[in-house]
């Protein structure tokens, strides 16, 4: 039976936290911000406009001291993600001075690298994850983070994701859906999804 109630997400209801902390006590982790997303076949729907909001979350914490981690995915030469090709940074959000890189093969970013070393170097600060894409790793890395006992934020306007085909035989399902669902299934339990002018909100 469809149920008359309006709907909640598990945090609200254990009465966890449904808005960021400030994002200077914080830790920035940029999830593949690679050129292979900016060009067919993965072109991504809405990266122009959340590469703006990845550069202003990047100037806010580099202002603020705030750790920065970038990850990217490494292809094999010649295949997507090579990291002399589309494997590389975009430069507009490109790591700066002693900024670190975690190499990634899987779509959880802590699977297999040293990511949870270097977020342990900063304890006791929310992890604040953007990127690509919504739905595949910036979801894996954000759903395996609670299992490691961090708190995330997911930055909604700094994410984006592509068109996918339907699972169940019907029409393809849009970009804006796929994001929608996927951030609304973050915001359920796993983090506190926000947007940019709330996560660097000078007054939090």
């Amino acid at each position: 039976m469809p149920s008359d109630a309006s709907p909640f997400t598990l945090r609200a209801a254990a009465g966890l936290p449904t808005s960021p902390g400030p994002l200077a006590n914080s830790t920035l982790i940029v999830i593949d911000a690679q050129v292979e997303y900016t060009t067919d076949p993965l072109a991504l729907t809405g990266i122009d406009e959340a590469l703006l909001q990845i550069r202003h979350l990047l100037e806010q914490a580099r202002a603020a001291g705030c750790p920065v981690i970038h990850v990217a995915h490494e292809g094999a030469p010649g295949r997507p993600f090579d990291p002399a090709a589309g494997g590389r940074i975009i430069d507009s959000v490109e790591p700066v001075d002693s900024e670190p890189v975690v190499l990634k093969k899987l779509p959880n970013a802590f699977a297999g690298t040293d990511l949870a070393a270097r977020v342990d170097d900063h304890p006791g600060r929310p992890l604040v994850i953007c990127g690509f894409m919504t739905h595949m790793c910036v979801s894996a890395t954000a759903r395996a983070a609670i299992d490691l006992g961090y708190e995330t934020v997911v930055v909604s306007d700094a994410t984006a994701t592509r068109s996918l085909p339907s699972a169940t035989g019907g029409d393809a399902v849009d970009a804006s859906d796929v994001h929608a669902a996927a951030l609304a299934a973050l915001a359920d339990r796993f983090s506190v999804v926000a947007t940019t002018a709330e996560v660097s909100d000078p007054r939090k």
